[in-house]
């Protein structure tokens, strides 16, 4: 995507983000309600964009919204909850066909008013939520957070981050907690809907074929809602040096260990090293040709999988690996090698080359890919930071081994987790 996006503040202080391209048949749209990520808030915020997908005045049930988008010619309407560093998101998005392919020319503006229903619309019922959506919506809530705990691979992950960073909002886990949803109901989540309504800050990003005068105007007239002073919600970053890393083991009953390692990379999006960084992490763990696949998992058969990844709002990286309980210090020591090799500038042409080329590519198919074009421009938006695909796949290719291995002496082990057997 060689053009950017054009923003444009609406009187009520929401952001308009529209980006005209021929490349799609669809046009998406994304409305993102900024929260801090807090312990108090985490919960309610979860639970929002489930309640609200329920059902609105003028379409009361699943069923009769569901109804009117296939008639629509399919348009697609959903929500969820994002997590980008220590803020919380919450996300609707719709995608309906361009009009230019269908016999009905005012697909957007009919499917807008149904999107704006959703979520500022919705069903009150005695100063309130409708008390049968909230109540079923927390069962589902509470079953979604407690599904966690099933799935190993994401659980070890999310233990690993709770445990590093125990005295950050960045602990709290995206769907909130399983005790905070005895504290809410009908009433105290609407009031918390409609103070965030009012004051959390509001994107809405636009990309298809669309007129951005004219799609800016029908947003404008369809979105121009009161509302009151905008706060800030900004997710924290503090560089921090560990002088000993933490160890922790927790025991289940499972047949495969799994271990997470996390790290302070000092590093976060928008800094000018965070590109050397992303080299750093492909040449580490980023694909079949990275030291921990080939060194791990081909030559040692120490492990099912290895690989590492950045939370890149953060500043944190994650190594991730399921293998067999007995093998857990022979795994570390490899691990430790690769990462020591790395600062050492133990890089061979094959890596660096193969690392490139992969992220090369990654970018590529995101700039084919609607939500993953918005989910790129988000993270710019929550960092400050204006690029396209083409201008992070050229920092990319500027980068250099002295690069990667100045980057790499930014980086500390933070805590190591593992989850053995009982």
């Amino acid at each position: 995507m060689k053009n950017t996006f054009r923003q444009k503040t609406l009187k009520n202080g929401m952001n308009i983000y529209t980006h005209s391209t021929s490349k799609f048949k669809t046009t998406t749209f994304c409305l993102f309600i900024h929260q801090e990520l807090a312990r108090e808030t985490a919960t309610k915020t979860a639970l929002l964009p489930f309640v609200l997908k329920r059902g609105n005045k003028n379409f009361p049930t699943s069923r009769s919204l569901n109804l009117f988008l296939e008639n629509l010619y399919g348009t697609n309407m959903g929500g969820d909850i994002l997590k980008r560093g220590e803020t919380q998101i919450l996300q609707f998005f719709m995608e309906a066909i361009n009009a230019k392919y269908a016999d009905e020319k005012d697909i957007l503006s009919r499917g807008l008013a149904a999107f704006r229903d959703m979520i500022l619309n919705p069903v009150i019922e005695e100063d309130g939520f409708k008390k049968d959506y909230v109540a079923q919506e927390k069962d589902v809530l509470k079953r979604n957070i407690e599904s966690l705990y099933n799935d190993k691979f994401n659980y070890v992950i999310e233990r690993c981050f709770q445990e590093m960073c125990k005295d950050e909002a960045f602990s709290i886990y995206r769907y909130g907690n399983v005790e905070d949803l005895n504290f809410i109901d009908n009433r105290n989540l609407y009031g918390y809907y409609r103070d965030c309504i009012s004051h959390c800050p509001i994107d809405l990003v636009v990309l298809g074929d669309v007129n951005e005068q004219e799609i800016e105007q029908i947003i404008e007239d369809t979105f121009s809602f009161e509302r009151k002073e905008v706060k800030q919600v900004e997710t924290k970053f503090t560089p921090k040096t560990i002088a000993e890393p933490k160890y922790i083991e927790e025991k289940q009953d499972v047949n495969q260990g799994k271990l997470a390692m996390g790290f302070r990379t000092n590093t976060r999006y928008g800094e000018k090293d965070y590109y050397a960084l992303m080299v750093y992490n492909g040449i580490l763990g980023g694909g079949t040709h990275s030291k921990l696949f080939q060194n791990v998992r081909e030559k040692e058969s120490l492990a099912y999988y290895a690989f590492s990844r950045l939370e890149k709002n953060k500043g944190l990286m994650l190594i991730s690996s399921g293998i067999e309980f007995n093998n857990k210090d022979r795994v570390l020591d490899i691990i430790n090698q690769q990462l020591d090799d790395i600062c050492k500038g133990k890089i061979s042409d094959y890596e660096f080359d193969s690392t490139i080329k992969s992220l090369t590519n990654s970018f590529k198919e995101a700039a084919d890919n609607p939500s993953m074009i918005i989910s790129l421009y988000l993270d710019g938006i929550i960092n400050g930071v204006q690029e396209t695909t083409e201008e992070i796949i050229e920092k990319l290719h500027k980068v250099t081994k002295e690069d990667v291995i100045n980057v790499a002496q930014k980086i500390s082990l933070d805590t190591v987790f593992f989850l053995n057997k009982k």
